[in-house]
């Protein structure tokens, strides 16, 4: 196991070799990981095998959907809030105060 976990995060690809980028590798293992749990906070829960291999199976391809639209919702965010900034990317420039937007009195 060390010898696997070395070769695939601390060894140097060797020219002409393929292998996976680093963030795809944490991706994988990242999801496998999030399923084991899920399967097994659900079978310490129900001692139902059946359960908690549907919710782990099942939760995990939910809860990616759910993150792109979070992904989604605060990309929009992001370019509301860089329309509202000046061109030159500062904040825009509030009035002092007691003073109108719209001109005098």
């Amino acid at each position: 196991m060390t010898a696997l976990v070395h070769a695939l995060f601390h060894a140097a690809p060797r020219a002409g070799s393929a292998t996976l980028p680093r963030s795809l590798l944490k991706t994988l293992t990242y999801g496998v990981t999030h399923m084991v749990v899920a399967m097994a906070v659900v079978f310490a829960l129900t001692r139902d095998w059946r359960a908690a291999l549907a919710v782990g199976l099942i939760e995990p391809v939910v809860q990616t959907g759910a993150y792109v639209l979070h992904e989604r919702a605060w990309a929009r965010a992001g370019r509301q809030d860089a329309s509202l900034q000046g061109k030159d990317g500062s904040a825009p420039i509030a009035a002092p105060s007691g003073v109108s937007h719209h001109g005098p009195g």
